[in-house]
């Protein structure tokens, strides 16, 4: 296995980008005891600060080792508590574990961020005894698995576009649930005001040496939790149809970002990145919730990121060298467009005898989430 210095300058040579997405763990329930956690009223995004000014979390340690090793240029951070001061979330993580040094390994930087509020933990208002939805998206305080998108080129600020509050009955020939008798199951008013997104959507352009790359980021809903109304698992249908419609050259119009803005892109360069909470092959998705893209002709389609840890860790399963997630599924996906050349890609996934195996040990070493990671040419790209 190359070193990350060597990769680095593999990287710099043949003047590659490369994209990460990360489903971190880095909310309040981590940094907190379980009597505090089992207390709603004490569970805020303050815990995630505190910890990152404590120090002395190893798994915080962790995570920033663990994109040292890799060095994407590009990262999207999955559950990271939305902070909107930056100097007490993402910039006190920068600053404090990115920009130094982990166990021996080069300081990284990141100049241009990318935040925005998400879905989770904020309350619809909506009041009665028969609500069924009393959250936007499941957390138990706002911002609660939160996401960011940290980036070495600049971020094109003036033309990101956000869909927080897109409804999910704005969708055309929508998934959401209804009851055996083909009423509703969601009330009138709890329709009129139901978003799409369980956290957010993003469309981050970013120009990579005047090239310009659409980050899109999401982290759908888990297609569990839920009955048999199979609410969530519907929901996480829509969130990835949303991207299907989104970069498709027509069938798009019905999409509104939250400054009025319609329709979604077609030639342009993107990439889809997230947890998305779904797979082809194994957990509790709908059957064609990731088909939806994998199959799309805009998405290039490259064989899945693979690593060894992940066939140890599930050897009895065919598919597991292409997992990314502890309990065994590929729920975090990298997927450029078609006019896009993928180089290589990986999963961040040691093997127990790999002197890197305790970054991974369980999901209080650094996540229960690896990090995926491609590596892309892009026209008149520059080295760093």
């Amino acid at each position: 296995m190359p070193t990350p210095q060597q990769d680095v300058k593999n990287i710099n040579e043949n003047k590659v980008l490369r994209i990460a997405t990360f489903n971190v763990s880095m909310e309040a329930t981590n940094y907190q005891s379980s009597e505090q956690s089992a207390a709603q009223s004490t569970l805020n995004a303050d815990a995630l600060t505190q910890a990152l000014k404590n120090g002395d979390v190893q798994q915080i340690n962790n995570i920033a080792e663990i994109i040292q090793r890799t060095r994407p240029d590009i990262i999207l951070l999955n559950e990271f508590d939305y902070i909107a001061k930056r100097e007490k979330g993402i910039d006190l993580f920068k600053q404090a574990y990115l920009e130094v040094s982990q166990n021996g390994f080069a300081p990284i930087s990141y100049p241009y961020v990318y935040l925005a509020p998400v879905n989770t933990g904020v309350k619809t208002e909506l009041e009665g005894d028969s609500v069924k939805l009393s959250h936007f998206g499941f957390g138990r305080y706002a911002g609660q698995y939160g996401m960011v998108l940290l980036s070495k080129y600049p971020i094109v600020s003036e033309q990101v576009r956000t869909f927080q509050h897109f409804l999910w009955q704005d969708m055309p020939n929508n998934l959401m649930p209804v009851n055996p008798n083909g009423s509703q199951w969601y009330s009138s008013d709890e329709r009129a005001v139901m978003r799409l997104s369980s956290k957010s959507h993003w469309d981050v352009p970013v120009n990579v040496c005047n090239n310009t790359i659409h980050v899109l980021a999401s982290h759908p809903t888990p297609p569990v939790f839920d009955g048999e109304e199979d609410r969530n698992g519907k929901r996480n249908h829509d969130e990835i149809r949303f991207w299907r419609d989104y970069i498709s050259q027509s069938g798009n119009h019905y999409i509104y970002d939250d400054n009025g803005g319609r329709g979604g892109i077609s030639a342009e360069r993107f990439v889809i990145l997230g947890d998305l909470n779904a797979s082809a092959v194994d957990g509790d998705a709908h059957p064609n919730a990731i088909n939806q893209l994998l199959s799309h002709p805009a998405i290039n389609n490259y064989p899945a990121p693979q690593s060894q840890g992940g066939f140890q860790n599930k050897p009895e399963n065919i598919h597991a060298a292409t997992h990314t997630a502890s309990w065994g599924m590929r729920a975090d996906y990298v997927l450029p467009s078609a006019n896009v050349n993928v180089i290589k890609s990986g999963v961040f996934w040691p093997t127990k005898t790999e002197q890197a195996a305790y970054l991974v040990a369980d999901r209080n070493a650094s996540s229960d989430h690896r990090l995926v990671w491609v590596d892309v040419a892009l026209a008149n790209s520059c080295a760093k």
